[in-house]
Protein backbone atom coordinates (compact mmCIF):
# COMPACT_ATOMS: atom_id res chain seq x y z
CA UNK A 1 0.00 0.00 0.00
CA UNK A 2 1.56 3.60 -1.22
CA UNK A 3 1.92 5.43 2.09
CA UNK A 4 0.30 8.87 2.23
CA UNK A 5 3.54 10.60 2.65
CA UNK A 6 4.61 9.24 -1.09
CA UNK A 7 0.85 10.50 -2.71
CA UNK A 8 2.17 13.95 -0.71
CA UNK A 9 5.30 14.04 -2.57
CA UNK A 10 3.95 12.59 -6.37
CA UNK A 11 1.43 15.58 -6.02
CA UNK A 12 3.83 18.28 -5.26
CA UNK A 13 5.80 16.77 -8.21
CA UNK A 14 2.90 17.14 -10.44
CA UNK A 15 2.22 20.69 -9.60
CA UNK A 16 6.14 21.65 -9.79
CA UNK A 17 6.08 20.24 -13.12
CA UNK A 18 3.37 21.51 -14.47
CA UNK A 19 4.22 25.34 -13.16
CA UNK A 20 7.91 24.82 -14.30
CA UNK A 21 6.14 24.30 -18.16
CA UNK A 22 4.24 27.50 -17.63
CA UNK A 23 6.81 29.81 -16.40
CA UNK A 24 8.59 32.19 -18.68
CA UNK A 25 10.46 33.81 -16.03
CA UNK A 26 13.77 31.43 -16.43
CA UNK A 27 14.91 32.01 -13.09
CA UNK A 28 11.99 30.80 -10.97
CA UNK A 29 11.97 27.88 -13.05
CA UNK A 30 15.46 26.96 -12.13
CA UNK A 31 14.78 27.61 -8.67
CA UNK A 32 11.57 25.35 -8.75
CA UNK A 33 14.01 22.51 -10.18
CA UNK A 34 15.94 22.08 -7.89
CA UNK A 35 12.70 22.02 -5.52
CA UNK A 36 11.88 19.58 -7.62
CA UNK A 37 15.16 17.76 -7.20
CA UNK A 38 14.35 17.91 -3.36
CA UNK A 39 10.91 16.64 -3.55
CA UNK A 40 12.31 13.85 -5.81
CA UNK A 41 14.93 13.09 -2.82
CA UNK A 42 12.65 12.39 -0.41
CA UNK A 43 10.59 10.49 -2.59
CA UNK A 44 13.97 8.08 -2.87
CA UNK A 45 14.49 8.67 0.94
CA UNK A 46 11.05 7.14 1.66
CA UNK A 47 11.32 3.97 -0.74
CA UNK A 48 14.64 3.76 1.24
CA UNK A 49 16.85 4.30 -2.01
CA UNK A 50 19.80 6.35 -0.19
CA UNK A 51 22.10 5.94 -2.43
CA UNK A 52 19.77 7.36 -5.28
CA UNK A 53 18.66 9.97 -2.62
CA UNK A 54 21.85 11.13 -2.32
CA UNK A 55 22.80 11.15 -5.79
CA UNK A 56 19.43 13.25 -6.59
CA UNK A 57 20.08 15.93 -4.21
CA UNK A 58 23.73 15.95 -4.72
CA UNK A 59 23.81 16.38 -9.05
CA UNK A 60 20.05 17.28 -9.46
CA UNK A 61 19.41 20.11 -6.26
CA UNK A 62 23.11 21.20 -6.31
CA UNK A 63 25.58 20.89 -9.27
CA UNK A 64 22.31 21.42 -11.51
CA UNK A 65 20.83 24.25 -10.10
CA UNK A 66 24.25 25.65 -9.60
CA UNK A 67 25.22 25.27 -13.40
CA UNK A 68 21.51 26.61 -14.49
CA UNK A 69 22.08 29.68 -12.78
CA UNK A 70 25.63 30.33 -14.59
CA UNK A 71 23.70 29.54 -17.59
CA UNK A 72 21.23 32.99 -16.08
CA UNK A 73 23.92 35.06 -16.10
CA UNK A 74 25.10 34.59 -19.46
CA UNK A 75 21.53 35.12 -20.38
CA UNK A 76 17.84 37.01 -19.94
CA UNK A 77 16.12 35.81 -17.05
CA UNK A 78 13.07 36.17 -18.83
CA UNK A 79 11.74 34.38 -22.12
CA UNK A 80 11.23 36.98 -24.58
CA UNK A 81 9.55 34.85 -27.17
CA UNK A 82 6.59 32.52 -26.30
CA UNK A 83 6.74 28.62 -26.65
CA UNK A 84 3.89 27.37 -29.63
CA UNK A 85 2.66 24.75 -28.25
CA UNK A 86 3.22 21.99 -30.33
CA UNK A 87 1.45 18.32 -30.69
CA UNK A 88 3.92 16.13 -31.76
CA UNK A 89 5.98 16.34 -28.86
CA UNK A 90 3.56 15.78 -26.58
CA UNK A 91 2.11 12.46 -28.83
CA UNK A 92 5.43 11.28 -28.64
CA UNK A 93 6.06 12.11 -24.53
CA UNK A 94 2.32 10.20 -24.12
CA UNK A 95 3.25 7.53 -25.65
CA UNK A 96 6.53 6.74 -24.22
CA UNK A 97 4.78 7.69 -20.59
CA UNK A 98 2.37 5.16 -21.76
CA UNK A 99 4.92 2.11 -22.50
CA UNK A 100 6.23 2.96 -19.34
CA UNK A 101 3.43 2.31 -17.22
CA UNK A 102 2.84 -0.84 -19.48
CA UNK A 103 6.37 -1.98 -18.52
CA UNK A 104 5.62 -1.50 -14.96
CA UNK A 105 3.00 -4.13 -14.84
CA UNK A 106 5.49 -6.71 -14.77
CA UNK A 107 7.26 -5.57 -12.33
CA UNK A 108 6.84 -7.01 -8.52
CA UNK A 109 4.77 -5.09 -5.92
CA UNK A 110 6.61 -2.12 -4.05
CA UNK A 111 7.97 -4.30 -0.54
CA UNK A 112 6.99 -7.65 -1.85
CA UNK A 113 9.49 -10.15 -0.16
CA UNK A 114 9.08 -12.31 -2.92
CA UNK A 115 10.32 -10.53 -5.61
CA UNK A 116 13.53 -11.40 -7.29
CA UNK A 117 15.43 -9.47 -5.20
CA UNK A 118 15.13 -10.25 -2.13
CA UNK A 119 15.68 -13.60 -2.96
CA UNK A 120 18.79 -15.43 -1.47
CA UNK A 121 21.44 -16.85 -4.39
CA UNK A 122 21.28 -21.21 -3.88
CA UNK A 123 24.74 -22.02 -2.06
CA UNK A 124 25.52 -18.44 -0.29
CA UNK A 125 24.80 -19.82 3.69
CA UNK A 126 22.50 -17.21 4.06
CA UNK A 127 19.17 -17.09 5.29
CA UNK A 128 18.46 -13.45 3.48
CA UNK A 129 19.84 -10.97 1.53
CA UNK A 130 19.33 -8.16 4.19
CA UNK A 131 22.04 -10.50 6.48
CA UNK A 132 24.30 -11.21 3.44
CA UNK A 133 25.10 -7.51 2.56
CA UNK A 134 25.24 -6.20 6.06
CA UNK A 135 27.63 -8.61 6.96
CA UNK A 136 29.65 -9.36 3.79
CA UNK A 137 31.94 -6.05 4.35
CA UNK A 138 33.30 -7.97 7.68
CA UNK A 139 33.55 -11.03 5.60
CA UNK A 140 36.59 -12.15 3.80
CA UNK A 141 34.61 -11.40 0.61
CA UNK A 142 34.79 -8.03 0.41
CA UNK A 143 37.60 -6.28 3.12
CA UNK A 144 35.96 -3.22 3.38
CA UNK A 145 34.97 -2.18 6.77
CA UNK A 146 32.05 0.04 5.46
CA UNK A 147 28.90 -1.55 4.11
CA UNK A 148 27.92 1.21 1.38
CA UNK A 149 31.43 1.34 -0.36
CA UNK A 150 31.81 -2.45 -0.48
CA UNK A 151 27.93 -2.66 -2.31
CA UNK A 152 29.12 0.26 -4.23
CA UNK A 153 32.58 -0.24 -5.00
CA UNK A 154 32.67 -3.74 -5.71
CA UNK A 155 28.76 -5.45 -6.10
CA UNK A 156 27.46 -1.91 -8.44
CA UNK A 157 30.96 -1.09 -9.36
CA UNK A 158 29.65 -0.89 -13.13
CA UNK A 159 26.49 0.79 -12.22
CA UNK A 160 28.91 3.41 -10.07
CA UNK A 161 31.27 4.08 -12.78
CA UNK A 162 28.84 4.74 -14.84
CA UNK A 163 26.57 6.98 -12.95
CA UNK A 164 30.16 8.89 -12.33
CA UNK A 165 30.49 8.84 -16.04
CA UNK A 166 27.38 10.51 -16.96
CA UNK A 167 28.11 13.24 -14.61
CA UNK A 168 31.01 14.13 -15.64
CA UNK A 169 30.36 13.67 -19.32
CA UNK A 170 27.29 16.29 -18.62
CA UNK A 171 29.56 18.71 -16.37
CA UNK A 172 31.78 18.82 -19.42
CA UNK A 173 29.63 19.30 -21.91
CA UNK A 174 28.05 22.24 -20.06
CA UNK A 175 31.25 23.85 -19.15
CA UNK A 176 31.88 23.24 -23.02
CA UNK A 177 28.89 25.64 -23.93
CA UNK A 178 29.30 27.67 -21.83
CA UNK A 179 32.92 28.51 -22.38
CA UNK A 180 32.47 29.51 -26.29
CA UNK A 181 29.94 32.60 -25.03
CA UNK A 182 31.01 35.88 -23.89
CA UNK A 183 30.48 36.60 -20.33
CA UNK A 184 27.29 38.70 -19.84
CA UNK A 185 26.24 38.77 -23.36
CA UNK A 186 22.73 38.37 -24.29
CA UNK A 187 22.58 35.11 -26.66
CA UNK A 188 20.78 37.18 -29.69
CA UNK A 189 23.75 39.39 -29.90
CA UNK A 190 26.39 36.86 -29.77
CA UNK A 191 25.89 35.89 -33.53
CA UNK A 192 26.02 39.87 -34.44
CA UNK A 193 29.46 40.15 -32.15
CA UNK A 194 31.09 37.30 -34.13
CA UNK A 195 30.88 38.33 -37.45
CA UNK A 196 31.69 41.82 -36.21
CA UNK A 197 35.03 40.32 -34.85
CA UNK A 198 35.59 39.33 -38.22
Amino acid sequence: MISLINICLFVFLVIIAITIARLRNLFVAVMLSGIFSLLSAGLFTAMDAMDVAFTEAAVGAGISTVLMLLTLDLTTEVETKPVQARIFPLLVALCTGGAMLYATEDMPQFGDPTAPIHQVPVGSGWTDLYNHFTWVAWSSEMHVDNTVTSVLGSYRGYDTFGETFVVFTAALAVMMLLGGRKRGTPPSTVAALEEAEE
